[in-house]
């Protein structure tokens, strides 16, 4: 692979994660299931990709959000927010906050709406993004950061691109049956290794994959126990409040496109400066790993922990129902230097052949109707 060459300083940080993780596989017996890897390699505490002191997000980073491109984007989920605070409480909870500038874009668009909101609370495990967001929001006294979820909440929760960086197992098809693609170590380089599925591995292969026998031999795909796991937690923590709905914006597929017979190397993909590509081994801690997210499993999840699913939609259809189009006329088509670049990072958001239609938005929560342009674009009936 052609990448960019990481610097000494990070390349020391990088051998550090190397050396933990190889004796973490030691420790267990020469193997570590792939998704205990993936959990290192992103959190172990200050050296992981996550947990490292790294920037992570826009130019200087390795990728680029929907709330980096646009304060359009914020702005049209202050749109929904406000619309779900009227039937809750002024309260909202967002996981994930990158650098700030999501929570940014909703405080402000609120406030000059004059909407109140009388706590943003942000869980965030990354300290140097933790840093960044406290920066970026000194002036919203309102914002407070948690280390864990409440045990009930009432408002509106925003998770964007959290589903994608958790943790996830790796399974590949044999002739007769499904294998586990662990982590081992191997002439000094992590490698995969086959070892036979655990009854709670093929369970959950079982219940995740439509028509799993049917898949050819050699096929890989993740399973999202971990991802599951959280939705049946917010679920527990919506099901305990009186109103409320969480909206999940992420890249990902319901379970009947997801496990396509061509997607035969499944999903997993890794970013480091700009550059996409599926080598989860390369210098561990100094690039994101992530794994398209299945919707259908994240709606049973919730479902099943008590809550109720209230849309599933791709994101151009959100976003046009939260009225983006309305809100890119607030700057003059007239004054192009201004106009033009909002434009194209709305077409970016919304069109197809970008992040429109790869995006969707899982919608659960309980005791609120969405508004009815966002209705109008549901397609639960998908999942």
């Amino acid at each position: 692979m052609s990448l960019p060459v990481p610097s000494s300083d990070a390349l020391a940080a990088s051998h550090a994660l190397q050396q933990l993780i190889a004796a973490d596989i030691e420790h267990n017996g020469g193997a570590i299931s792939f998704a205990r890897y993936m959990e290192l390699a992103l959190y172990a505490p200050g050296l992981g990709y996550y947990s490292g002191g790294s920037a992570k997000l826009g130019k200087d980073g390795d990728f680029t959000t929907a709330p980096e491109l646009s304060p359009l984007f914020g702005a049209a989920l202050a749109r929904v927010a406000a619309a779900i605070i009227a039937q809750s409480a002024p309260n909202i909870l967002e996981f994930g906050a990158g650098t700030g500038k999501l929570a940014f874009d909703i405080l402000s668009e609120l406030r000059a709406a004059g909407v109140k909101v009388d706590a943003y609370y942000i869980v965030e495990l990354s300290g140097e993004l933790r840093g960044r967001q406290q920066d970026k929001l000194r002036d919203f006294p309102q914002v407070v950061w948690l280390d864990a979820l409440p045990a009930a909440f009432d408002g509106v929760v925003f998770g964007n691109e959290v589903l994608d960086a958790m943790p996830v197992e790796l399974v590949i098809k044999h002739p007769d049956g499904w294998q586990a693609l662990q982590v081992t170590v191997a002439d000094g380089r992590f490698q995969y290794l086959e070892t036979p599925a655990s009854p709670a591995l093929l369970a959950q292969v079982a219940r995740q994959i439509p028509e799993h026998e049917l898949l050819p031999a050699g096929y890989v795909t993740e399973l999202h126990g971990v991802a599951c796991g959280f939705m049946a937690t917010l679920a527990r923590m919506l099901d305990q409040g009186k109103a409320n709905a969480a909206f999940l914006f992420d890249y990902g597929f319901p379970a009947h496109e997801y496990y396509f017979d061509q997607r035969v190397t499944g999903t997993l993909m890794c970013h480091y400066r700009h550059h996409a590509h599926p080598d989860p081994f390369y210098y561990p801690g100094l690039q994101d790993i992530t794994a398209h997210v299945d919707f259908t499993a994240m709606a049973l999840a919730a479902q099943e922990a008590g809550i109720d699913v209230l849309g599933y939609l791709n994101q151009s259809g959100f976003l046009l129902g939260a009225g983006i189009g309305e809100l890119l006329l607030r700057t003059d088509p007239a004054d192009a230097m201004a106009y033009l670049p909002q434009a194209r990072a709305m077409q970016k958001l919304v069109s197809p052949a970008e992040m429109g239609e790869l995006f969707k938005v899982l919608v659960v929560g309980k005791g609120v109707e969405l508004p009815e342009a966002i209705v109008l674009q549901d397609r639960t009936h998908r999942l």
